[in-house]
């Protein structure tokens, strides 16, 4: 084209700039409105994930308060188990004590009186129905016993038909039958015993029957005494170790158990690390399905209407938010979808921005190309050139014209004129500047028949060069047009 590009700042008529303003409100209405239907949906999310959690934590509790039980049952059985322990060791140890009874009882009964055996053989069948039954019974049967051995005393010395040979083993025999742990469970008992015993070995003889039926009674009374008191201590001692045992075991099972609940305590943690890690996976993927589709659209739309920069922006921020739920980084992912929650109210602020310039472009471009077709142009092509229309005529006359509808920075309007063929447009030196009346004629009134019909109002036309009414001043879209 040749000559300078002619310029053209254009502004808008009151009745456009409402109908402008209600496209402005419509779309912030809109944006509002899908706002608040993510905000209602990551609502939703979330309390479902509260739902689950919830859930979740009512079936752990159950499962702790499953194994507590469990844990009781356990120790309340070992705890019977030991208890029926003791008890038949207790009855073992009282039906032996009885068993000596019995038979200190056979020993006796053709020496005692046959009352006394009847009421002695019924305490012993009366104390025989009460073993096992949980109480001890080694006070009444060593009462019992005593009873019986004051009944053996009362035999003087042996029947005739028995010797002091045979006698004085029967009591070397009941003495061994105590055992050895006797000396340790009752050595003041063996010593007595043993000493008694020796007296009445002494005492064997001819002529001595008096002496020997004297000391028999006391040293069957020892013997028993001794048998009774050992075991009693042996009993005492087995029961001592089995509560030793018992307590041991206890004690390694307390030891187990605390072990056992400090890796259950360490899993659980891990656990519930895990599981707020997965949680917030789970909360930063939610929350990218609800502005995902947004998000897309938002960096469609940002391309089509020419802003890249904001398109790229969006979709860094979309791919920091992937990347993080890739890498399985929870903190960053929510982080990162945070930032993009944010982000898209911004930039879809900014597209309602980008859309109403665009539209105000279009309806511009229409406008001068019906301004243009009414003053005997012919539209002979058109074209989007980023945030640009480019629209070109043809006069009769063969000029061509390449009209830019562009954009100031600050959002007013510009038309940029490229011309070419018409006869007045000639160049003088810089210092007179150039002369284009007719052709400024011409676009005059095609912009006075756009402010009559649309609602645009082009200002004053105006090139490099040309004659200023007052002084030249900065040309609008200086550097934006090219010279032909």
């Amino acid at each position: 084209m040749s000559g300078s590009p002619k310029y053209s700042t254009v502004s808008v008529a009151s009745a456009y700039a409402r109908r402008e303003a209600q496209r402005r409100a419509q779309r912030e209405a809109e944006r509002r409105s899908r706002q608040e239907q993510r905000a209602r949906e990551r609502a939703e999310l979330a309390a479902r994930r509260a739902r689950e959690r919830a859930a979740r934590r009512e079936r752990a509790q159950a499962d702790v308060e499953r194994r507590q039980r469990e844990a009781a049952d356990r120790r309340a059985a070992e705890q019977e188990a030991h208890a029926s322990r003791v008890r038949e060791e207790q009855a073992a140890a009282d039906s032996r004590r009885l068993d000596e009874v019995n038979d200190l009882l056979v020993r006796v009964r053709t020496a005692a009186p046959a009352a006394e055996l009847a009421a002695i053989e019924e305490r012993l069948v009366q104390l025989r129905g009460e073993v096992g039954g949980g109480e001890p019974l080694g006070g009444a049967v060593e009462e019992l016993r005593g009873r019986l051995v004051l009944l053996s005393s009362r035999g003087s010395a042996p029947q005739p038909d028995v010797g002091y040979d045979t006698v004085l083993a029967r009591l070397e025999q009941q003495l061994a039958a105590v055992g050895p742990d006797g000396a340790r469970h009752d050595p003041e008992g063996r010593r007595e015993s043993t000493e008694l015993l020796d007296q009445l070995r002494a005492a064997a003889g001819s002529g001595a029957e008096t002496r020997f039926a004297a000391l028999l009674g006391t040293v069957e009374h020892a013997l028993t005494r001794h048998a009774g008191t050992a075991q009693r201590h042996a009993d005492q001692e087995r029961l001592r170790v089995a509560e030793e045992r018992r307590r041991s075991e206890e004690h390694a099972a307390a030891r187990a158990a605390a072990e056992k609940a400090a890796a259950e305590a360490a899993e659980v943690e891990e656990t519930a690390v895990h599981e707020r890690r997965a949680a917030a996976l789970v909360e930063a993927a939610d929350r990218l399905g609800v502005v995902r589709s947004s998000v897309a659209a938002v960096a469609a739309e940002a391309r089509e209407l020419a802003d890249p920069d904001l398109a790229a922006r969006v979709e860094r921020a979309l791919h920091t938010v992937t990347g993080a739920l890739g890498a399985q980084a929870a903190e960053d992912a929510l982080e990162a979808v945070g930032a993009l929650e944010r982000l898209l109210p911004e930039a879809e602020a900014r597209l309602d921005e980008l859309q109403l310039a665009f539209t105000r472009r279009s309806d511009l471009a229409e406008a001068l190309q019906d301004a243009m077709c009414g003053e005997g142009f012919t539209f002979t092509e058109g074209s989007e050139q980023g945030a640009a229309f480019v629209l070109r005529f043809e006069r009769p006359s063969g000029a061509r014209y390449e009209t830019t509808v562009a954009t100031e920075a600050d959002g007013t309007p510009v038309l940029v004129y490229h011309v070419e063929g018409e006869p007045d447009v000639t160049l003088h030196p810089a210092a007179e500047g150039a002369v284009c009346d007719r052709t400024e004629d011409l676009l005059e009134r095609v912009h006075e028949a756009m402010g009559e019909r649309d609602g645009f109002l082009p200002g004053e036309l105006t090139w490099q060069g040309k004659p200023p009414r007052g002084q030249a001043g900065p040309l609008p879209g200086a550097g934006r047009g090219r010279r032909g």
